[in-house]
């Protein structure tokens, strides 16, 4: 339902089996199936999550799995009313995220040795990550056929399958070209990945957690004190379009937001 119906990606709904899974433990807990949960057995649920110390955004995730879980029973019939209806969302303050000044992406992006194989390709992947603005999950699907250099944009494939384009700057493709032919034309390719543009030494596709570990570790090889994920690099570049005067619309159209809100 999920995957087809709803259209979400696979982590959205890892994510949605994490949090109904929750709720199953203490439906066994508390000797209830998930088709007698009540208005008042979740109002326990959610406490216990509070008491647990969860924050109040990630209260607010599991609640909407939840209730997404009871709409779909509801749907398919297998409960007459939804007891999730009138649960409440935490109140969630609106937190601005950390940004890296240009400097701070310079630095980073230089200290990629160039004597190492991974190094073109590591240059390759803050340059993609931070100038297009690129989610992780998006960055690692990167394919050949996604790039058009004479038109000058990229397409994405993005939350829910949805297709965007977004400007393609030369530094990109510059980068993406050295890695090409200074370290990925080198690799022995697995069958299948031919076409994803960032590769492992193994010659697959790279995963979220290997980008991860390549910022953090190039984090700690500048001393940078800030806490920057990978998702900070599409904050930065963000906020560096709204400094430069670009239209907020069009920034919320690259980063593929549904709502300008979270623009």
């Amino acid at each position: 339902y999920l995957k087809i119906e709803k259209g979400l990606s696979n982590n959205s709904i890892l994510a949605y089996k994490n949090d109904t899974n929750k709720l199953k433990d203490y439906c066994e807990d508390n000797n209830l199936s998930t088709k007698q949960v009540q208005y008042e057995h979740l109002k326990n649920f959610v406490a216990e999550l509070y008491d647990l110390g969860l924050s109040a955004r990630s209260q607010a995730r599991i609640i909407s799995g939840i209730k997404q879980f009871y709409a779909y029973l509801l749907l398919e019939n297998l409960i007459t009313s939804d007891p999730s209806e009138l649960l409440e969302q935490p109140k969630i303050g609106r937190k601005l995220p950390e940004v890296m000044t240009i400097e701070e992406i310079d630095r980073l992006i230089n200290a990629n040795s160039l004597k190492k194989a991974e190094g073109y390709r590591n240059r390759a992947i803050l340059e993609v990550l931070y100038s297009c603005g690129l989610r992780v999950s998006e960055l690692v699907e990167l394919k050949f056929s996604d790039l058009f250099y004479d038109e000058g944009f990229v397409r994405v494939i993005g939350k829910g399958n949805k297709e965007r384009l977004v400007p393609l700057s030369k530094s990109v493709e510059n980068e993406i070209q050295q890695y090409v032919d200074q370290s990925r034309s080198k690799l022995k390719i697995k069958v299948g990945h031919e076409n994803f543009i960032f590769l492992n030494r193994r010659g697959s596709k790279l995963t979220r957690v290997m980008i991860f570990i390549i910022i953090k570790e190039l984090a700690l090889k500048i001393d940078l004190k800030k806490k920057i994920p990978p998702h900070t690099f599409r904050h930065s570049f963000a906020t560096h379009l709204i400094e430069g005067g670009a239209n907020l619309r069009a920034i919320q159209e690259m980063l593929g937001h549904e709502s300008i809100i979270t623009t």
